[in-house]
């Protein structure tokens, strides 16, 4: 079962374009300084989204702490993860994955593509799966 961390440390920002069916997706900021979905495995996420806000709109994004995520395939726990082209948790591997960012590690399994699970992320100090 997934779940949230009750304080997490959270931020809000404008949503760039309709996220309204990309909640619990990684986002990063655009070159306005607003939310935009991941849409490369080598985005840097600033964080979580945890809304469902249209263009314009307030986005509640968790940047670090516990939050629900959805998963790109199927991840385990302890899964280091990042985002994937379409902003789901992906998992990164150390030494092969050298372009991509690790953000984050799963604190439960999921059982395949779409499906929500818990991650532990810090989006605040990415670094690269080198």
């Amino acid at each position: 079962m997934a779940t949230q961390s009750a304080q997490p440390f959270k931020t809000t920002l404008e949503a760039a374009a309709d996220l309204s069916a990309k909640q619990f997706h990684f986002v990063k900021l655009d070159s306005n300084g607003k939310a935009a979905l991941c849409a490369a495995a080598t985005d840097v996420p600033c964080g979580v989204l945890q809304n469902k806000p249209s263009t314009g709109q307030a986005a509640t994004i968790v940047v670090m702490g516990e939050t629900k995520i959805s998963s790109d395939a199927a991840l385990n726990e302890g899964d280091l993860i990042g985002t994937s082209s379409d902003g789901q948790a992906d998992a990164k591997l150390p030494g092969t994955d050298t372009t991509e960012y690790v953000v984050g590690q799963m604190k439960t399994a999921t059982g395949g593509a779409g499906v929500i699970g818990t991650a532990l992320v810090n989006c605040a100090n990415p670094h690269r799966a080198a």
